[in-house]
């Protein structure tokens, strides 16, 4: 019996230390940049994953994330907030000290006093925010915005240029992932002289409640939104799995982008380096990204008058940067130089998945 209790001692030690091993911790104080003085319940979190928290009454904060990257968000009423890079390659005994700087209130009143708010905003704009922030895919169509009077709408008639601004956290349902996201929305713009619009802010995940048909009917849903989209295709280019997971990409030329050459081997050292266990990518321009593992949905294709027998999910990256640098979870920097076109721009909030969704 004691070599069985042993053995079975030793194989739980042994998990234990692996688990821990595919984990890093993150610890920091959150202070005011002028006194000095620590911050309590700042609210604390890590971008578009469920994990946060909120800071203690010395300021102080833990996460423990599973290895990958993150943008730690860190936030508290009436002061900026502030965003942080991390990831396991940080050394663990570093303690992240994160200085608060008070908002300037002299420009919020410049703001409010030439403001171009619309009066019935979300009767002339809101379903048109929904459609371009949530988006029009099937889970976009379970999803709900539960407190629409935070969403503030501006038009300003010489740019014609709709800007939106949140007075707090939008919360957003979304019943066909089983995730209620809290929402900190930065800005969202379009501009119709070009009919190009974009909105960037902070999600925070949560996982809902549910029956256990609800519970499966979400991890089939989950999946089914994973395979294919660009947290997936990241997921893969990391892992070296591209061709057996179905992607294919092409390089576009320039100056016409009907013309695209194939990448035969998206690993040549031209294109991809492994460097402490992150991939740099060393592509600058537009790539056409190819998933023939799963068709287009068909909502898509009527909607951009593509023939409704389309077999391969077609995307594109517009990236400015010289490249880009993706980390185990999928995350990839810097974003903002990214841009998504084709079928990944389609999917918006309502495909959205956290970085720490396991498929497995």
């Amino acid at each position: 019996m004691k070599y069985g209790f042993s053995s079975c001692l030793a194989v739980f030690l042994s998990l234990a230390v692996l688990s821990q091993d595919r984990n890093f911790p993150v610890t920091g104080n959150v202070i005011d940049e002028k006194t000095k003085q620590p911050m309590a319940k700042a609210s604390v979190f890590c971008q578009n994953t469920t994990m946060g928290t909120v800071s203690d009454n010395e300021g102080n904060f833990f996460l423990r994330l599973p290895n990958g990257g993150y943008d730690l968000v860190v936030s508290y009423t009436g002061y900026e907030t502030k965003v942080l890079r991390i990831s396991n390659g940080n050394k663990e005994n570093d303690q992240l000290v994160v200085e608060m700087k008070e908002q300037d209130k002299s420009l919020t009143e410049v703001v409010v006093a030439g403001s171009a708010e619309v009066a019935d905003g979300w009767n002339k704009y809101g379903q048109f925010f929904l459609i371009n922030f949530i988006g029009t895919t099937p889970n976009a169509g379970q999803c709900s915005l539960e407190n629409k009077d935070a969403v503030k709408f501006y038009f300003y008639k010489k740019r014609n240029k709709l800007k939106v601004k949140a007075k707090e956290d939008l919360i957003i349902v979304n019943n066909a992932l089983g995730y209620k996201i809290k929402y900190q929305l930065d800005s969202f713009v379009y501009e119709y002289s070009t009919n190009i619009g974009s909105y960037t802010g902070y999600p925070l995940f949560e996982e809902m409640n549910g029956t256990p048909e609800q519970q499966m009917d979400w991890k089939k849903n989950r999946y089914r939104t994973y395979i294919g989209s660009r947290l997936h295709f990241m997921r893969c280019w990391y892992d070296s799995t591209l061709t057996d997971e179905g992607y294919q990409i092409e390089l576009l030329d320039s100056a016409d982008n009907n013309k695209a050459t194939v990448l035969n081997d998206p690993y040549d050292n031209h294109y991809y380096n492994v460097d402490s266990g992150d991939v740099e990518i060393s592509i600058r321009g537009r790539i056409r990204v190819n998933y023939k593992n799963q068709v287009p949905d068909k909502k898509y294709l009527a909607i951009n008058k593509f023939p409704s027998s389309a077999k391969v999910q077609v995307s594109a990256l517009d990236i400015a940067a010289e490249g880009f640098v993706i980390q185990e979870n999928g995350y990839f920097y810097d974003q903002p130089e990214i841009t998504n076109m084709g079928y990944w721009a389609w999917k918006k909030l309502g495909e959205l998945l956290p970085y720490d969704y396991n498929p497995e």
